[in-house]
């Protein structure tokens, strides 16, 4: 698991990327290294104001929640929804969009369109007053947590042991990624291939001069940002995680960061009863932010990242509860252009954990393989780390 040295300036704190097409989900810079140790809230209020930002160019089809966080506009979503609470909500002025049963997971919900003129926090308390108990929630946004900087040189070896399938839930990739099996989308316009999926599948399998900490695994790529401003939400994840539930990928990344849900929690749970399990980066939100979800998932392994001198980094974002810390600075990886680039952010330290946790499922099953991970960790115990670094050498 060896990573590319990156030149010093790498440091630094890049755009961010684009995501799924939509160059206004994650424009805003995020703020310079001096200016975080200073102030760990500036990393929040940059985070607000992305949102701010994204709701103001498409009010349409983005929205504020009551707590915050960016939704899909003018829809709920009703775990369980049966007739009877279809016919209730409709009686109130809400339209059934559909109804969603994500094979062999168990899980059902029904998604409708909120009465026209009606606010978030209202709608909120109609549809559960009518929904008999069942959880009823908004769709919420999940954002992309790392940057990539300018094309540099890369290094062309590759190392690790030859694991299996490693899924990829996130935007599109470019039809010839090294190790790419299968892409699917999730959200309209897609698959569309974006920076930040291309650098996470780059960092598993290489190409263009970027080592693999994967190499020889097979690629299952879903697409949950398309070309939609409202893409990588809630029910795009969970039905792209239904699909690598179905195809049988044994490790999914998801360096996506955003807030608890219970459709998303319901789909990692059911996932990892299956065999599916959720490798998630903790976010670059700063140690201020809320818990980032889905790494915060009981039933996800929550990532998050190090400098090549083995500090956590400062933007890094919390989870209820930390696994990993993996390399998140001082490497490289491509962009959609196919060239390489300075990376930083947790979203990158999350690929160099799921290679591990791969290459060592064999018969062992996820619990032996996460003990074997543990054996492999360094620095256990210490302050931000979890149960250690993965792949620090």
């Amino acid at each position: 698991c060896l990573i590319g040295p990156a030149p010093a300036q790498a440091q630094l704190l890049p755009q961010l990327p684009r995501v799924g097409g939509v160059t206004d989900r994650l424009t805003g810079a995020l703020p310079g290294v001096g200016e975080t140790l200073g102030d760990a809230q500036s990393l929040v209020r940059a985070q607000t104001e992305r949102v701010r930002e994204l709701v103001r160019r498409h009010p349409d089809r983005v929205a504020i929640d009551p707590d915050g966080n960016a939704v899909r506009a003018n829809e709920l979503i009703v775990l369980d929804a049966d007739e009877t609470v279809t016919q209730a909500a409709t009686a109130r002025g809400f339209r059934l969009i559909e109804r969603i049963e994500l094979d062999g997971l168990g899980v059902r919900y029904a998604r409708f369109a909120t009465p026209r003129g009606m606010g978030m926090a209202r709608a909120l308390k109609q549809l559960r007053a009518v929904a008999g108990g069942r959880e009823v929630s908004a769709d919420p946004l999940y954002f992309a947590s790392g940057g990539l900087g300018a094309p540099t040189a890369g290094s062309t070896t590759q190392v690790g042991s030859a694991p299996g399938r490693i899924g990829i839930v996130d935007g599109g990739v470019p039809p010839g990624t090294p190790g790419l099996a299968r892409q699917q989308s999730f959200a309209q316009g897609g698959p569309r291939p974006n920076d930040h999926a291309a650098a996470i599948a780059s960092l598993l399998t290489g190409g263009g001069g970027v080592r693999a900490s994967a190499p020889g695994a097979r690629l299952h790529v879903a697409d949950v940002y398309g070309g939609d401003p409202a893409g990588g939400n809630a029910a795009a994840i969970g039905q792209a995680l239904a699909w690598m539930a179905r195809e049988r990928v044994p490790v999914v990344v998801i360096s996506l960061t955003g807030p608890r849900n219970p459709l998303l929690g319901r789909v990692v749970a059911a996932a990892r009863r299956l065999g599916t399990v959720v490798v998630a980066a903790v976010g670059n939100d700063g140690p201020a932010a809320k818990p980032a979800y889905p790494a915060s998932y009981p039933e996800a392994i929550a990532v998050t990242g190090v400098d090549a001198r083995g500090r956590v980094l400062i933007e890094a974002g919390r989870a209820a509860k930390l696994d990993y810390a993996a390399p998140g600075a001082d490497l490289l990886g491509l962009g959609v252009d196919g060239k390489a680039r300075k990376l930083r952010g947790t979203s990158f330290a999350a690929p160099f954990v799921a290679a591990r946790l791969s290459a060592q499922l064999g018969d062992k099953g996820i619990a032996g393989a996460l003990a074997a991970l543990d054996r492999e960790a360094q620095g256990r115990g210490k302050r931000g780390l979890g149960r250690g670094v993965l792949c620090s050498d």
